[in-house]
Formats: structure tokens, sequence, C-alpha cells
């Protein structure tokens, strides 16, 4: 039975070629994503080691002291409890060999054309700490030399190049104030992830970095290294002795190590999962082409089961002997499958590194778990999908088979399969219409499974479904091309559980990316709703690593001709019993100007009056009304009651509450502005930009965007998103197509005798070429139909869920890009019959009357 599965792999190998090529696909898909994980991970997890090489203990400053880390006092600047007495106390510990002093903050630099280079928060700015040699071993010098004066900077290698600049030139910077310029003596290597990624990095003596982002002598992060043969656990403890109680922490290096690692799986997790998710997808779609493939090549095959019984094989080696062909020809697909994706997953790699992923060099990592979870993946799917086919066959009875080549289905089953497949739909759309009351983002896990059983509903519904679409979409056929599509809708009907499989690998993509577009483009015209019904300021200004704006700078923006108006934006938190909100300080006598309010009680001359105004949400959350009190602890602690003067419709631009500047000032430290709204008086201008960013010192930190230029880039997100699910999804059609060709393929090798039957009652060569593409056509066009309709149903069940991030969503169809979906299938049914449509017509009339 072993020697006949091999020989029945082997005179099949054209009909078997299709079937190894999406199971291949699939299992290219998993490999690429492991591959790929893990070769990055072990990149990122090697340069992270490199840094902390050297690192025994590493102290920093606690979030219990007198400012976190990163937080700022009045002055802007932050205060930490690390200073050069505590550092001179660590160095004299016993096993101290030395202490790196780091100060950290952030730099913008200005590129050539005045814009700012980097991104945002990866724009890093330290220290420059020069050893005995005058060198700093963690930035190794490319060029120059180190910072040692306050009018002197050094670059890392990637920033000078974005940026320009090179040796002796004039370099302009922002912190989070006025612009700076220093002088470029050196430039430097960095391999510090974030600065590879798109980010920059500058450096400064340490007295000129102390000045610009703490206190003289005082540190963000002290790194001991210990002598050779120094336990790290047991100087850490001597570290921690020394340290001022509640205002500092140590942590060993070989946990600093530890938390990294964990953050580097944490953050290739999220990939990684979502490349697995469509490569299951893939395999799903896989399964229905293996599975028809094995039913057709069964039925095709039941005279030589029957005769394989007659001579006393059993059940159990029929079975047997069809999941070994299946299992070989997993392993083989699998093979194939994998190097394709060691492919994929460094073709992958170059491609996010084009587009500024900024990934540390490393080699291509092919672990074990990814060989054994490929190939164990390939070679499962492949044998469950042929495990009922294989039962199938072995239930055939020998008479039966050698009398009839083959049986029409059992009307039972079907009516079995039509109960269960309603019982399932069922489930999934009372899911799905539940989902659709749901007003939070924490039904996303019940809408998944709820779109899932809906999907498996709809496919055990498909053979039931396929009649009366197909038998729609015949009656267009006969009508425009007479018999040659009367008979293409007949062959499709001829065994509708046939077509539905094949309908429903196409179905299953079309699905999901209907469903994506639907969202993306609903999502889309949301935005740009609240873009032009929130917001009537003509400009937005803001900071790129949104440490905010001094008032007194921004002041300067009201007086540049041409502006008719500016509003402030700033913001701070707020708590209520066990509740959490946020209130916006702004202008009260300009914010009307600058935004369009929609008031459902009490109005903006209320809330000049005195008080606040809460959004509908809040209002109902806390259970205020329009006159009543409202008691607020800052986040300062203080607690102040204030008057509720009105109530408005939810409004992005204020979050939870609003009031005049004055009522938040007190608590905001340093006071900074979070936004500026500006209206201008003609509409805005190129002109008008440059005066703004003249204005406000012509800092490299200014991002003013117009109206159109924040839709824009809310479409690109959003684009963003929905081409990659497009390009991932695209898979998945691909094996759909190949579907349709290996069930047309083996469809025609069943009707042989039919075809040579109708070729000698005069139906010529181009109307058998016809009636092959007509019933491609219509098992494509059934199959998108479904999707499509699927699509759109959950598409508008889940919207509920994306509605909760911002009230102006509404579900708007693409009528054009599903009429671009549908024209798809068109083309994939047409293209997928080319091969078999040819092979159709050519074959011998008379060999073809008499074949068995």
């Amino acid at each position: 039975m072993l020697r006949t599965a091999l020989r029945n792999v082997l005179a099949h190998k054209a009909r078997l070629m299709m079937t190894a090529l999406a199971v291949l696909l699939g299992v290219a898909f998993v490999a690429g994503t492991l591959i790929f994980s893990d070769s990055v991970g072990e990149a990122v997890k090697n340069a992270s080691a490199k840094n902390l090489k050297d690192v025994a203990v590493s102290v920093t400053a606690s979030d219990e002291g007198s400012s976190s880390p990163g937080a700022s006092g009045k002055d802007g600047k932050r205060a930490t409890a690390l200073d050069d007495k505590l550092t001179d106390r660590i160095r004299a510990l016993p096993g101290v060999q030395s202490v790196r002093a780091n100060v950290t903050g952030q730099a913008t630099l200005a590129g050539r054309d005045d814009q700012p280079i980097g991104n945002g928060w990866q724009n890093l700015a330290a220290n420059y700490q020069p050893g005995k040699d005058g060198k700093d071993s963690r930035y190794p010098l490319v060029q120059g030399r180190g910072p040692a004066a306050g009018d002197e900077i050094a670059l890392a290698e990637t920033t000078a190049k974005a940026a320009g600049v090179g040796l002796g030139d004039t370099v302009r910077f922002a912190t989070d104030g006025p612009v700076l310029k220093k002088k470029l003596v050196g430039i430097v290597s960095s391999d510090d992830p974030q600065v590879t990624a798109g980010g920059s990095l500058a450096l400064f003596d340490t007295a000129t970095a102390q000045k610009l982002y703490l206190h003289p002598g005082q540190f963000d992060e002290l790194i001991v290294s210990a002598t050779p043969g120094t336990n790290q656990e047991t100087l850490t403890s001597k570290v921690r002795a020394v340290l001022p109680e509640k205002r500092a922490e140590a942590t060993s290096g070989r946990e600093l190590a530890a938390q990294q690692a964990g953050m580097i799986a944490q953050q290739n997790s999220a990939l990684s999962k979502t490349l697995l998710t469509f490569a299951g997808i893939a395999l799903f779609v896989g399964i229905f082409i293996i599975a028809n493939t094995f039913t057709m090549l069964i039925s095709q095959r039941s005279r030589e089961i029957a005769l394989l019984r007659a001579v006393g094989a059993s059940r159990r080696q029929v079975v047997r002997s069809v999941l070994a062909e299946a299992a070989l020809l997993g392993l083989i697909s699998s093979v194939v499958g994998f190097a394709l994706g060691a492919g994929i997953a460094v073709a992958l790699r170059a491609v996010l590194e084009a587009n500024g992923a900024g990934f540390p060099d490393g080699p291509v990592i092919i672990s074990p778990r990814a060989v054994l979870a490929a190939l164990g993946v390939g070679v499962v799917v492949t044998v469950l999908a042929a495990w009922l086919p294989s039962r199938k066959a072995a239930k055939i009875a020998p008479v039966e088979a050698l009398s009839s080549v083959e049986a029409p289905p059992k009307l039972r089953s079907l009516v079995v399969r039509n109960v269960i497949g309603s019982v399932i739909t069922a489930v999934g759309v009372a899911v799905m219409l539940y989902v659709s009351t749901l007003k939070s983002g924490d039904g996303l896990p019940t809408a998944m499974l709820g779109s899932t059983v809906t999907l498996i509903g709809v496919i055990v519904l498909a053979p039931l479904l396929s009649r009366p679409l197909v038998s729609l979409a015949g009656l267009v056929t006969t009508r425009l091309f007479g018999i040659g599509g009367k008979l293409a809708k007949e062959n499709a009907l001829r065994n509708p559980r046939r077509t539905a499989a094949t309908a429903s690998a196409l179905m299953i993509g079309l699905t999901l990316i209907t469903g994506m577009t639907v969202v993306g483009h609903s999502a889309q015209i949301g935005m740009d709703k609240m873009a032009g019904t929130e917001m009537t300021a003509d400009y937005r200004i803001e900071t790129s690593t949104f440490t905010g704006l001094d008032p007194a700078l921004s002041k300067k923006v009201a007086q540049v001709p041409g502006v008719e108006a500016m509003a402030p934006l700033r913001s701070t938190g707020y708590a209520v019993g066990d509740g959490f909100g946020s209130i916006t300080g702004t202008d009260l006598t300009q914010i009307g100007k600058v935004t369009r309010l929609t008031f459902t009680q009490g109005s903006l001359d209320a809330v000049r009056a005195g008080g606040i105004a809460v959004s509908q949400d809040e209002a109902k959350r806390r259970g205020w009304q329009v006159g009543g009190t409202a008691s607020l602890e800052f986040d300062d602690k203080k607690k102040v009651r204030v008057k509720v003067a009105a109530i408005f419709k939810d409004n992005e631009t204020f979050g939870d509450a609003f009031g005049d500047v004055s009522l938040v000032d007190p608590h905001l430290t340093p006071l900074k502005n979070n936004k500026l709204l500006v209206k201008a008086a003609d509409g805005g201008s190129p002109a008008l930009v440059k005066d703004i960013r003249r204005a406000l010192g012509d800092s490299p930190l200014l991002k003013i965007e117009s109206r159109d230029d924040l839709r824009k880039k809310n479409a690109g997100q959003i684009d963003t998103i929905v081409n990659m699910v497009y390009g991932l999804l695209g898979m998945a059609v691909i094996i759909a197509v190949v579907g349709v060709v290996n069930t047309l393929a083996m469809s025609v090798f069943e009707r042989t005798r039919e075809i040579g039957m109708l070729r000698a009652i005069g139906l010529a060569r181009s109307g058998i070429k016809q009636m092959v593409r007509l019933e491609s056509v219509v098992i494509s066009l059934f199959g998108a139909v479904l999707g499509i309709g699927l699509g759109i149903f959950l598409a508008w069940a889940g919207g509920s869920l994306v509605g909760s991030s911002f009230p102006t969503y509404e579900m708007v169809l693409p009528w054009g890009r599903i009429g671009l979906f549908l024209l798809i299938a068109l083309v994939v049914g047409v293209l997928a019959a080319l091969w078999p449509a040819r092979r159709a017509a050519r074959l011998n009339m008379l060999e073809a009357i008499g074949a068995e």
C-alpha cells in the first residue's frame, strides 16, 4: 500500500502540483515569519549585550524621588538625586572599577532645508565622556574629536549626513526652547537601535549637557563597571546600601540584560503574531484546495480503490495509503516552502530597512524551532485536509465502485451539513449583532470570535447558497452566451460541494479584504469630518517631541500679520473618585473662532462667565448636570470645586472638559502649551507659515500643519495599514486562484468523455473553451459575491468598536473599490480557466468518447 501511495504521487505529478503550491506558499509565510523574528531578535539582543558588556550595576533616579526620571521642575529641567557626591561614594566601593555618569535628553536638529531631522522622541542627546586617552569608548570617533567646550557638539555619522553638515560647520538645533548653535567638532559611530531606526544623536561635554537638561553636578544614570572576579549581585547590594532612600535604585547588569531581552521579545511579538495570523489564513485557504484535490483524485481512482479492496486491502489500509500520499506531498511542499520562506525573511528585512526600520546588523538565524514548526505545519495541514477524503475512499463498497465511476452525493449528507451550517451561521451572526451594540474597544476579542464563527458557518452553508446564486448567474450567461453559458451553469451546479469548496477559498480572502477596506474607508471619511467639523483653524502648531511651547513665545504668533485668531491649548489630568479625565485650558475669547463646538446644554458664554464645559460622555459617566458642581483632584494633588457651565458633543480637540487657562495654569509645572490653533485672515499661505516660524525663533522643533496636512497624515496612516493587509491577504487570493485552476483541470479530466460527446454533436473547440471559461467565471463570482457581502456585514457589525474612538465614524461603502473587487474576481475566473480550457479544447474527439 505504501508503494501504491508513492506510485500515485508520481503518476499524478501535474495534478498535485497546484495542491503542492498551496501548501508551499502557506509554509513559506510561516517559515519566513519565524526566521525573520529569530534573526532580528538575535541581532537586537547582540547589540544590547554589546551595550551592556561592561555594565555591572545601573543606578537610576527613582520615581519616588524629588522628580521622576524625565519629569521637569519649575525651570523646565529635571532634578535627580544622582550627583557628584553619590558618584564619588559609589566609585570608592570595593570591587568598582569605574563609574560612567550619563546625562541624556533630546535635541532636534535642523536639516538642509531647515526642516527637523529624525523622529521626535528618537532624537537623542547625551554627554561625551572622554577617558584617559581623550576618547569615549561608547562613541568611537570617525572624524575629529569629542566636544570639550560649551560651544561644541559632536554628531552620529548618520545624523551628520542627514543634516548635511561636516566638521567645522555650525549646527542649528533645539531642545525645548529657542534655537541653539554650536560648532561641529566630531563625528562618531553609534549602534543604538533608536539612532539606526531613523533617530538622531547629538553629544555635548558633560557640563553643557547638564546645563541643557539637568542641574550642575546631576546625572540621569550611573553605569558601574566591576573589577575582574567581582560578583554582580554582591556589588549591586553594596551600591544599594549607599543610595539615598526612595530617591535612587540599582539594577544589576544581568537583571538589566534580562529586562531588555523581555522588551525585545515583546516588540517582535506584535509583528510576528500579525504575520503568523496571515500565514494561518493562507494555510486555511489551502485546506480547501487540498481537500478538493484529494476528493477528486479519489473519485477518479474509485475503480482502482475498489480493485484493491477486492483483492484484500482493508479500509484502514486504504485510509493509510491516502494519508501517506498526503504526508509525502506535504513534506516535499514544506521543504521547498521553507527554502522560499528563508528568502522571504531576507527580503522582508531589506524592505523594512529601506523604510527606516534600522535593525542592527546580524546573520540570518535558522533555528530548529523554525524548521520543525514550518515542516510540521505543512505536513499536518495536508494530512488533516486529506483525512475526510481518505475516509470517503475507505467507505466505497467494491461492487458499487466497480459498477459506477462516481455516485451522486447522498441527500442526507447535504441536509445534515445545511443544518449544521445554519446553526453555526446563526450563532456567528448573533455574536456580531451583539458586537454592533458595544461602544468600547474592549469588544475586539468578541468581534474576532464572532467573525470567525460567521465565516465558518457561511463556508459550511456554501453548497446550499451556491444553487440560487449560480442559477442566477446562469441566467445571465445563458442569455449572453447561449448553450455555452447554460452548460457552464449546469457544470457548476453538478457538484455543489466541490463548487462551494473552490469558491470558499476566494471568499475568505475577499471577506477580509472587503471588511478592512470598508472600515478603513469609513474611518478616513470620519476623520475628514472630524477635521472639518471640529477644527476651523487653518493651522495647528505643536512640537515634534510634544514637549510644549512657552506661552510667552506663543503669544507672538497672535501678533503676526495675517493671523486673525490664535487659541492656546494646554492640558492636565484630574481624578474624580476612582476615575480619571483630562481638562484643557484655553483662551475662551478666541476658541470659538478656531473650533466648531456644539453644545447640548449651556453655551460658550456660560463657560466664559465661570466654570467648565464637559463632554457628553464625561457628563454621563460622572452624573454631572449643568448648574451643578464637580470636585476635581488635579495631577498635583490639589482639589478644586468647579461649576459645570455647559455640556458639549464629544470633541477630540478638548478631551473630557475645557475651561479658561486660569483654571489649569496653577496645576502645570512647567507651564507649556500643548498646541496652538491659528486662524488666518486669508485662509493661510506659505508666506504666513514662514512668518509664524520666524516669530517662534525658527525652531526645528516646530510642526506647523494645515487641515489638509492633518487629513493627509490620517489618510496615510490608514492607507498604510490597509495596503499592508492587501499585500498579506493577496497571498490567500493567489492560493484561491490556484484552487480554481486545480478544480477546473481535474473537472475537465473527469468530463473527458462528456466533452468528446459535445464535440461529436457539433460543439466547436471555441465553444468548449467558452464553456470552461464561463464555469470558472461563475465559480469566481460566486465566491466574490459571498466574500464581499460577508465582509460588508462584518464591517458594519464591528464598526461600532472603531466608532468608539471618534464620534464622527459612520460606515460608508466604497462602491468603486467593491466594483474593482468584482472585476478582479472576473479576471481571476478568466485567467484561471486558460490552461484547463485549452486542454479541454485540444482533446481528441474519438479518444475522448472511448475514455473510461
